[in-house]
């Protein structure tokens, strides 16, 4: 790690619009950062041979009428030291480009582009440059809206893989379709009265991807199928949904492939994956509580099976956790473990009004989180433990190894007009071995401490 001397342009933004007289519009935007380096002793970090680094992207958007089309210039020279964290990103070209026509209730796109269905489970192709993460699909994209309440989606395409004077695209070939039903547009004559509201769907997504390999017999077709439901009614809202990926041997799950004939028992708990994420809220005004719940196994989706754990995602597995925004906390942000786990999270707020005992002049806000994220009970074999990755446990059951654990509360008080405290209690239990494969600290635990910001 080097730490950077001198930040030297950073999220710079343009935004350019020029309107002819046949009504198109060219739209854009850019980012330019640059860091230089200097030798940190403290670290014994050593200083690259090119001390400075460069990266930035600049976007440009055509519209005409019923047709899009844009693309993303970026560059890498060099890129900033561990960025990204997955394949390397260098030198100059285009990272992004598409063509999109929309025509009343149908929509085409070819070229690069983003999608998600659902949640994610079965398929989030995303972005984020803070991060170095550009899962963009390459091929076509048909969305129709056929009826009021009716939305289909159908992809192919293979997924950027990495960046060498130009994006460069995986050997594995993406296929999706997706399809939502919200039922009050729908069924508009039959629930019409009715309060509440329900949004049915499903998706179903598979990746293509030639066996090269002469040791193992790897499925070259693997499949993820996902189901969902969101309810709405008043202050209370409900969704969920569960996933179901076949068999799918990669290196996060050591490659299983077949089932040793002393496992037989246990045929039926193996090689497919499964994840289920439930979420409840309520709120009302000044108050609110949520509830989330989530279960996962073998979940690894991956377009390019040698890919490494930051690379070639399909799928999307959401942690459980808070986001923390305070540096303390930053330093232990929880990563969501595909082979599997078990996780409970709760969340709640309460405003004391105005003028009353604990709400003071001018109100105060109560913020209370909890969050505990379980190992899975694996099967056992002939009466002995294992923990083999691929092993299929049973859903929200769980063994005695803590990964994670987070309750923090926060206190938000206005002073005056222009002055605003708040009181922050964080308490983290944090598997280093497991979460960031360091097996150097074991568990980390935060003693309870009390931070304090005055916000203007």
């Amino acid at each position: 790690m080097m730490k950077p001397g001198l930040l030297l342009l950073s999220a710079l933004f343009i935004s350019l619009n020029l309107i002819g007289q046949n009504e198109a519009q060219i739209r854009g935007n850019f980012s330019l950062d640059g860091q230089y380096y200097r030798e940190d002793s403290a670290i014994s970090a050593v200083v690259p041979d090119q001390k400075m680094g460069l990266q930035g992207f600049g976007n440009i958007i055509y519209t005409k009428g019923k047709f899009e089309a844009g693309m993303r210039f970026e560059t890498y020279v060099p890129a900033f030291v561990g960025y990204p964290a997955g394949a390397p990103w260098e030198g100059t070209g285009i990272g992004y480009r598409y063509v999109k026509y929309t025509e009343n209730n149908l929509e085409i796109t070819v070229g690069n582009f983003y999608e998600q269905f659902g949640s994610g489970l079965a398929l989030r192709a995303w972005e984020d440059r803070g991060l170095g993460v550009d899962y963009a699909l390459d091929g076509i994209r048909v969305v129709a809206r056929p009826h009021p309440g009716v939305t289909l989606k159908g992809l192919y395409g293979k997924q950027r893989f990495n960046f060498d004077d130009g994006f460069q695209n995986g050997d594995g070939i993406v296929r999706g379709v997706d399809a939502e039903f919200d039922l009050n547009l729908l069924l508009d004559s039959a629930m019409k009265d009715m309060k509440s509201r329900i949004v049915l769907g499903g998706s179903f997504v598979s990746k293509y991807e030639r066996n090269r390999s002469s040791i193992y017999d790897f499925p070259e077709n693997v499949g993820t199928g996902a189901v969902r439901l969101k309810y709405y009614n008043g202050g209370f809202q409900f969704s969920g949904e569960y996933a179901r990926t076949s068999k799918n041997p990669s290196a996060l799950n050591s490659n299983i492939v077949d089932i040793p004939d002393t496992l037989d028992p246990l045929v039926g708990l193996f090689q497919f994956g499964q994840a289920v994420n439930l979420n409840a809220t309520y709120s009302r005004r000044g108050m609110g509580v949520s509830l989330t719940a989530s279960s996962l196994s073998n979940m690894a989706f991956q377009s390019q099976r040698n890919s490494g754990p930051f690379d070639s995602w399909v799928n999307y597995l959401p942690a459980t956790s808070v986001l923390q925004t305070y540096l303390l906390a930053q330093f232990y942000p929880y990563a969501t473990q595909p082979n599997g786990e078990v996780a409970v999270r709760g969340d709640f707020f309460y405003s004391f009004p105005r003028n009353s005992t604990l709400g003071g002049k001018y109100g105060t806000k109560i913020d209370v989180s909890y969050t505990h994220v379980q190992a899975p009970d694996y099967p056992t074999v002939d009466g002995l433990e294992t923990n083999r990755k691929g092993i299929q446990p049973d859903l929200f059951t769980w063994s005695d190894d803590t990964y994670y654990t987070d309750f923090n509360v926060k206190i938000t008080k206005k002073l005056s007009p222009k002055f605003k405290g708040s009181l922050f209690y964080m308490n983290i239990l944090y598997d280093n071995d497991v979460i960031q494969g360091a097996y150097d600290y074991n568990d980390i635990p935060t003693p309870g401490k009390v931070y304090g910001d005055l916000i203007v």
